[in-house]
């Protein structure tokens, strides 16, 4: 008897190894492993450098040696007079370009879906998505010619009875620039994932709309977005994870070090940048770092449950 219930047990046990989801589908888990792997050693792992923002850092003592001095490292920033520029200018700019980018990209991706000139569209969309792949640093290497003194678009102001734009000692315009700069080298390439999504749906829809009467402008707004509306807060929501990072690759080529343009360009990352040069203090950087990562995960967590209260089916968990 104690046999019989023995071979019960194990065989009620591998019947219930067979319902979890890691055995049933172990072959895909298998694919995930390398991903997996990477994760843990360049994303995961690096984590226990957190433990910087707590101390005074000394790299030859290294992390567990070093001087543990609590919030100091903090204190330094928030006591700062610049700490709540810097925070107001990053998500500003950053609202600035995920608002714009998003809208930009949207439309990209509805006018390519609307054109049937399948040549057209493909040689239009690769010449798109062609900026996304130009550095920041030749960019603005190049942008010196349209905002200089004598640059293309002061020769356009001027040729038209305008007055000259100073754009390197006025902080107002450059917002509005670096948000037409981001469109044309960004909106291209976001267009991808909602022509994908618009490719994906039943064309019997469009066709059904138009028996009835349905206008392309109707079938947009009452066809594809609707349809796609669950991309989008899904895109939105990622981009939200990064709106406390300052897009430290795109504004120091084009301002530098030019104390002028701080008002409306000065962000965290470029902060922290001055400020390594300055003081050399790891620890108060990882603590300005610590700051933007913790902000901008409870950002995530926030819209997520907006998402998930009005439009479950678009939350990411």
């Amino acid at each position: 008897m104690p046999l019989i219930s023995a071979h019960q047990n194990n065989r009620t046990l591998r019947e219930r190894m067979r319902k979890w989801d890691v055995v049933k589908n172990r072959w895909v888990y298998l694919l995930l492993l390398p991903s997996l792997i990477f994760m843990i050693i360049f994303a995961y792992l690096p984590m226990i450098g957190i433990v910087i923002a707590f101390e005074d850092y000394d790299p030859i003592l290294g992390f567990f040696k070093s001087h543990w001095i609590g919030l100091e490292n903090f204190k330094f920033f928030f006591s700062s007079s610049n700490w709540m520029l810097v925070t107001l200018n990053t998500l500003y700019l950053n609202a600035l370009f995920i608002i714009t980018g998003t809208v930009g990209s949207l439309i990209i991706a509805i006018i390519m879906s609307e054109i049937k000139n399948k040549w057209f569209t493909r040689v239009t969309q690769t010449l798109m998505t062609l900026p996304n792949f130009v550095s920041w640093a030749t960019i603005a290497l190049f942008s010196v010619a349209f905002f200089s003194a004598d640059g293309i678009i002061n020769q356009a102001v001027t040729g038209a009875g305008g007055s000259r734009i100073p754009f390197y000692s006025s902080p107002d315009v450059w917002p509005a620039a670096f948000v037409l700069i981001r469109i044309w080298k960004g909106a291209g390439w976001g267009a991808i994932v909602y022509m994908a999504a618009i490719l994906g749906i039943d064309k019997e829809i469009y066709e059904a709309a138009r028996i009835d009467g349905a206008s392309r402008f109707r079938c947009i707004f009452k066809i594809t977005l609707p349809l796609i509306k669950n991309i989008i807060i899904l895109m939105f929501i990622m981009s939200i994870g990064n709106i406390f990072k300052g897009d430290f690759g795109m504004i120091y080529p084009f301002i530098g070090d030019n104390a002028l343009l701080y008002p409306t360009t000065d962000v965290i990352d470029t902060y922290v940048y001055r400020a390594l040069r300055t003081f050399t203090n790891y620890g108060r950087t990882a603590a300005i770092g610590l700051y933007q990562s913790l902000m901008g995960f409870l950002l995530v967590i926030f819209a997520n449950w907006l998402a998930r209260r009005y439009s479950p089916e678009s939350a990411v968990f």
